[in-house]
């Protein structure tokens, strides 16, 4: 038996929904979990699953009202929790707790990290605490806190092939979006 190429149940790829189901953000200023409009629905702005490290497969959206401007959700309960959203055009997918204040990063706000007008990469700011993390790479940009970056696939509508996001010819509602905890090496 070959225990190097053992797969590891939390690394399993996960279907978060088609990719036309998520608002594109970008130059609108608001927190993730607020309502925008979006295949002429009002949706919000990011969704959030809670993926069980032991068994991904029984996962399962959690949902809040499109009323609130705030996640009700707080501590120990985003444990487990994935917040996956789009901006300017890349899907995103991140842990859902702040791993500075075990704040709901839902009710977070995504920039870009620029260096004289060049966009770099995006982040995202916890509003409890004002503390940012880069969405590529997760590190903070005060103290050594590190926000755990999620790996994310578009792929066809049957979930087989991976498809380009970028490529225009197919239509995003022909693609679906899977996200999965990244592996760790060693």
């Amino acid at each position: 038996m070959n225990f190097f190429f053992k797969s590891r149940p939390d690394t399993s790829w996960v279907s978060v929904g088609t990719a036309s189901s998520f608002p594109d953000l970008g130059e609108d200023i608001g927190n993730l979990i607020e309502s925008r409009l979006c295949d002429a629905h009002f949706r919000p702005g990011c969704k959030i699953f809670r993926v069980p490290k032991d068994n991904p497969s029984q996962t399962e959206e959690v949902f809040i009202s499109p009323d609130s401007l705030e996640s009700p959700i707080t501590g120990d309960d985003l444990l487990n929790q994935v917040l996956v959203f789009q901006y300017r055009g890349k899907f995103h997918a991140v842990d859902h707790r702040c791993p500075h204040s075990a704040y709901p990063l839902s009710n977070g706000m995504p920039f870009d990290i620029e260096d004289f007008g060049v966009r770099l990469s995006a982040g995202l700011t916890c509003p409890k605490h004002g503390w940012s993390f880069d969405l590529i790479t997760g590190m903070s940009d005060t103290g050594r806190y590190k926000l755990p970056v999620w790996e994310v696939q578009v792929r066809d509508k049957d979930g087989v092939h991976i498809v380009d996001p970028l490529r225009s010819d197919s239509d995003t509602k022909d693609r679906t979006v899977w996200v999965r905890r990244k592996q760790r090496i060693g």
